[in-house]
C-alpha cells in the first residue's frame, strides 16, 4: 500500500505468518489444513493486488468474497466427520497461546487508523478492546492448562468474552468498509482491508482467531 508505512506492512506480514505457524503447531502439523490456509492466502493476496475489492458498488457485494473462502472450511470442520476429527486433535493450549498475535494486530490497526486507513472505532482508541485478548492470552494459557489440569471455568469465561470482543470488531469492520451496506465511518472508512497485505486480516488472521474460540468452546462444553 502506497499510503501505509513500510514498517506496518512488514509487521502485519510477520504477524500473519506467526499466526499461521502457531496454527500449524496447534493442528499437530496437519499439512492439509496448512495447505488450505495457504491457498486462501494466495487467492486473497491476488485479489488484493488486482484491486478486486475496490468496486464498492458491485452487486453482489464483492466484500462477500472476503468472508466465504474462510467460512467454508470452518463450516466443514464443524459439520463433517473428518472436520470434527481435526477439531478434536487440536492442541488447545497451543491455540490459546496463538491469541497473543492479537496484540501486534492491534498495533497495526492503530497505525492504520493514524494514517487514515481505518476508522478510530476499530482501534483501541475507539471501541476495540480486543487488545485485552492478546495481553491475557499467555496468562490464560498458563493458568488454564497448569500442571496438566484443564481449568474449564476459566477457559470458558475467557473464550466467551474474547470471542465477543473479536466479533464486535468484525461487525464494525464490515459496516465501515466501502460497500453497498456500509453504515459507519463514512468520513474515514475501513479501506486498509481492501489492499494487500492487510486483506489477510479479515481473510486469514481473524478467521483463525474465531475458529480457535469456537473449537475451544466446543471442546470445553463437550462430554470428552
Amino acid at each position: 500500500m502506497a499510503d501505509a508505512p513500510f514498517y506496518l506492512n512488514v509487521l502485519f506480514v510477520l504477524t500473519t505468518f506467526a499466526t499461521l505457524g502457531i496454527f500449524f503447531l496447534a493442528s499437530q502439523k496437519n499439512k492439509v489444513a496448512l495447505g488450505i490456509v495457504l491457498l486462501i492466502m494466495i487467492f486473497q493476496a491476488f485479489l488484493g493486488l488486482q484491486r478486486f475489492y475496490h468496486d464498492s458498488d458491485a452487486m453482489p457485494p464483492r466484500l462477500m468474497l472476503m468472508l466465504l473462502p474462510s467460512a467454508v472450511p470452518i463450516l466443514f470442520a464443524f459439520f463433517t466427520r473428518t472436520g470434527k476429527k481435526f477439531i478434536n486433535a487440536l492442541d488447545l493450549k497451543t491455540y490459546t497461546y496463538l491469541h497473543t498475535v492479537r496484540l501486534p494486530v492491534e498495533v497495526v490497526i492503530f497505525g492504520l487508523f493514524m494514517h487514515q486507513l481505518m476508522p478510530q472505532s476499530m482501534s483501541f482508541e475507539g471501541r476495540n478492546f480486543d487488545v485485552i485478548s492478546g495481553l491475557t492470552a499467555p496468562i490464560i494459557a498458563y493458568l488454564g492448562f497448569r500442571q496438566g489440569v484443564v481449568n474449564k471455568p476459566l477457559l470458558l469465561i475467557w473464550n466467551i468474552v474474547c470471542l465477543g470482543l473479536v466479533l464486535q470488531v468484525v461487525g464494525t469492520g464490515i459496516l465501515s468498509a466501502p460497500s453497498p451496506f456500509q453504515q459507519l465511518s463514512f468520513e474515514q472508512p475501513n479501506v486498509a482491508v481492501l489492499y494487500f497485505p492487510f486483506i489477510w486480516l479479515p481473510t486469514i488472521v481473524v478467521p483463525i482467531v474465531i475458529f480457535g474460540h469456537l473449537v475451544a468452546l466446543r471442546r470445553l462444553l463437550g462430554k470428552n
